[in-house]
């Protein structure tokens, strides 16, 4: 079976160096801390869109081996916090949540 992901697609925020400071120093060391069972986080700055101004300013991808481990994680104490942390600190609106399967395609 394919890894897992839960995807956070965060809208650009109302004050990009606040949250810049709030996500750096204090989210994603609670989600490294909280997230049981993750094997990987990979957190994008989205810097520009060819159809104009980007609707999401981060996105965070936390990688999980299985449905179940990232359901596990979803339904723990962290894991609740840190989503509940994601949704406070987005001043742009409410961030995104999306679950995919993910397929890698590698090319030499």
């Amino acid at each position: 079976m394919a890894g897992v992901k839960l995807i956070v697609l965060y809208p650009r925020p109302k004050d990009i160096e606040a949250f810049e400071k709030v996500y750096l120093t204090e989210h994603v060391p609670m989600a490294v801390a909280k997230l049981d069972g993750k094997t990987k986080i990979v957190a994008s700055k989205v810097t520009a869109s060819p159809q104009g101004p980007p609707a999401f300013y981060r996105i965070a991808e936390i990688h999980f081996r299985s449905m179940a481990d990232l359901q596990a994680c979803a339904a723990s104490e962290g894991g609740m916090q840190t989503v509940a942390n994601a949704v406070s600190i987005s001043s742009g609106g409410p961030p995104v949540f999306l679950i995919a399967e993910e397929e890698t395609f590698t090319f030499n």
